[in-house]
């Protein structure tokens, strides 16, 4: 007897309403896209990446802005078998040609201003631009409106995203169509989400928040996303009452509470606000809850697990605490020697579940450091877990800046700042912003008459993302090192928590 298709898109291409004027996307700018033409512009987007050579189990890589079609794209990937590999607009061209490199795509498809850049990195190059045009979208038009979606295994990559990587290279890590599916299913259902919420999704589609969850949840929901291309604080609270759910990072939050007209009347229709993708102030939790009367759901997650523990729907949500397990999901916390600690006790943050990824992408021997020889998966995280089973998490073992949601590891900005003449040494550190969450922020020792805190940003704004360059650069005379002469990053964090007092 044939196994069933587990082909994500089948799972949600399976819950499309039947209502053929049901929309599944309504734009900030007037556009009104049903759940039928997402199903017909999924095919087409689908059957045009086959026309280019790739093959079901192949890697195609986007870096594009905001768009439906986007979307489009990454559907019809899932559509074709293929495995979706989107990639955040900021990166540079270095950055993108070391993935390009390392997951090594059959297609890649990118923003026409600046694809002559890139056009070497893949095989075959396709372009779309924020506004949906491009080579590809051309490609797409003159296809069917059918195809078959390819026949998948639960165990079988479906997307891949890259994360940052202890040499501070990023690291592949791919995720099965039954990782996606199962940690949709499961957050839908502990969301009470359904076909009459309308979310409204300011969130970026190359990263797992604005993807894996809020798009996932939604079209599994066979609900309307109402879709800006960035956040704005002011446009939100426009629009807010006409949504029921909104998912954001905490400096969308922070930035509500400054924006004039964010109150409980702008709020009148919304039935849950979920925070994630970097650590939620318990002041802006309260000053929120006093704002507009809603207590903000905090989870946890990263790209290599998806959604793992989250505060309760109903019951209570904790500030400074990301709740509990979600179902068929697990957590244990371990002390150096990986024996369970009692409740209550910091420790490192172990998970096991069936959103959990099985490895990073072509390191085998990374994957024998960071999974226990019982498959449990060492996130880098240190907290405790109280005796009623609520997650509290403390910092963490990685170096990792999360700032804006979006992380930021240190090794890869010490690089090019130590490459800058006149450099002697940096320590890159995160530190509080009421905005951000977290600051990238740079220590440097550099020589006499060496740069000052303007030529280094503006050497790291020629060469890294924007979020990865420094919020502020202090110039030192010695950096401060333990016994061993290692850098006691934790004394600079220390020393300058106060830095950004004021900032937004």
């Amino acid at each position: 007897m044939p196994m069933p298709n587990a082909s994500f898109f089948s799972v949600l291409q399976s819950r499309f309403p039947s209502d053929p004027d049901k929309p599944a996307i309504l734009t900030g700018d007037g556009r009104r896209l049903t759940y039928p033409q997402l199903d017909d512009w999924s095919a087409r987007y689908g059957r045009a990446l086959l026309a280019q050579g790739a093959r079901p189990g192949d890697r195609v890589a986007y870096q594009i802005e905001k768009s439906p079609e986007g979307l489009f794209l990454y559907l019809g990937a899932l559509r074709a078998g293929l495995v979706a590999l989107p990639m955040n607009p900021a990166y540079l061209a270095d950055e993108v040609r070391y993935m390009l490199g390392n997951a090594a795509p059959e297609v890649f498809v990118g923003d026409p201003a600046r694809i002559e850049e890139l056009r070497p990195a893949a095989p075959r190059v396709l372009t779309l631009d924020r506004h949906g045009r491009g080579s590809l979208a051309d490609a797409a038009e003159a296809e069917p409106a059918d195809l078959e979606p390819a026949s998948m295994r639960r165990d079988e990559p479906a997307a891949m995203l890259y994360t940052s990587g202890t040499t501070g290279r990023p690291k592949g890590a791919p995720l099965s169509h039954g990782n996606l599916a199962s940690n949709a299913e499961v957050l839908a259902g502990a969301w009470a989400f359904g076909a009459g919420d309308v979310l409204l999704h300011a969130l970026p589609m190359f990263h797992a928040h604005g993807l894996f969850v809020a798009a996932h949840v939604s079209l599994l929901s066979g609900a309307t996303m109402l879709w800006l291309d960035r956040f704005d604080a002011g446009r939100v609270v426009e629009l807010l009452p006409q949504a029921t759910v909104m998912m954001g990072v905490p400096t969308f939050y922070t930035r509500l509470l400054d924006t004039p007209g964010f109150d409980r009347d702008a709020c009148r229709n919304i039935r849950l606000f979920v925070s994630g993708s970097a650590p939620l102030l318990a002041e802006t939790w309260r000053a929120f809850e006093r704002r507009t009367g809603h207590a903000i759901l905090e989870r946890y997650g990263m790209s290599e697990i998806l959604m793992h523990t989250g505060n309760p729907l109903r019951g209570e949500r904790r500030p400074g605490s990301v709740g509990l397990p979600f179902a068929g999901s697990a957590v244990r916390i371990v002390d150096g020697e990986d024996r369970e600690l009692p409740a209550g006790e910091i420790g490192a943050v172990l998970v096991k579940g069936p959103n959990v990824f099985s490895g990073y992408w072509k390191m085998p021997e990374k994957n024998k450091e960071e999974f226990t020889a019982d498959g449990w998966f060492r996130t880098g995280d240190l907290g405790s877990l109280g005796e009623d089973g609520y997650l509290t998490l403390a910092g963490r073992a990685k170096d990792l800046v999360i700032t804006g949601g979006l992380n930021v590891y240190p090794p890869e900005v010490e690089a090019v700042i130590d490459a800058l003449p006149g450099v002697v040494e940096s320590a890159v550190i995160a530190l509080p912003h009421r905005d951000l969450g977290e600051a990238v922020t740079a220590v440097v020792k550099a020589t006499a008459g060496g740069p000052d805190e303007a030529r280094v940003i503006a050497h790291c704004k020629a060469r890294l993302a924007g979020f990865k360059v420094p919020k502020r650069v202090v110039v030192v005379d010695e950096l401060p090192r333990n016994a061993m002469g290692k850098v006691q990053k934790k004394l600079l964090r220390e020393q300058y928590a106060r830095l950004y007092d004021g900032s937004r």
